[in-house]
């Protein structure tokens, strides 16, 4: 079966496919050898991220001259490398960075991931503690059957927990 695809640039065969999804829409670049040896993308050291970014509208800023006061980076140099110079470069280039993040991710904070058995066990703990806040404040008002109540409660949650405990012991 022969290759139908040719390369976006020189129409050549492609032999180099890349996928970007960009606000929930699929950009394919097909590439032949050549212009994707020249493009840097079949040496990951040489992988140009912002050229393939400008689909996505990063495009430097007007004027173009802004500079990483740390390092000194610019957005040119990021255009050639793919890379920022230090950690400060996100701040410097936040403006031109920020709506790509925001489109490709759910915002422009990393805020990592928790396991689900982790927030389970979390809400558990919080409701134990919110449990034994309420039984304290009930017995210092004397309000002695909201505090059998919470006492239930408490002894329910607690077993809750330990058997979260014991089941991640036993995986």
């Amino acid at each position: 079966m022969a290759n139908s695809l040719k390369c976006d640039l020189c129409a050549k065969p492609a032999t180099v496919h890349l996928t970007q999804i960009v606000n929930n829409k699929i950009h394919k670049v097909d590439l032949c050898e050549a212009c994707a040896q020249a493009k840097g993308v079949t040496d990951p050291s040489g992988f140009s991220l912002a050229d393939l970014l400008l689909k996505a509208s990063l495009n430097p800023e007007p004027g173009g001259d802004a500079a990483c006061e740390v390092c000194g980076f610019t957005q040119q140099d990021f255009k050639k490398t793919g890379r920022f110079g230090c950690p400060a470069c996100y701040e410097a280039f936040a403006r031109t960075l920020e709506p790509v993040l925001e489109s490709m991710h759910k915002g422009v904070a990393h805020v990592g991931k928790v396991p689900q058995k982790a927030l389970e066990r979390r809400s558990l703990y919080d409701r134990l503690t919110e449990l034994e806040t309420e039984l304290e404040q009930a017995i210092k008002s004397e309000r002695y059957e909201d505090a059998a109540r919470y006492r239930d409660e408490i002894h329910q949650v607690r077993q809750a927990v330990g058997k979260k405990t014991s089941a991640r012991h036993e995986d």
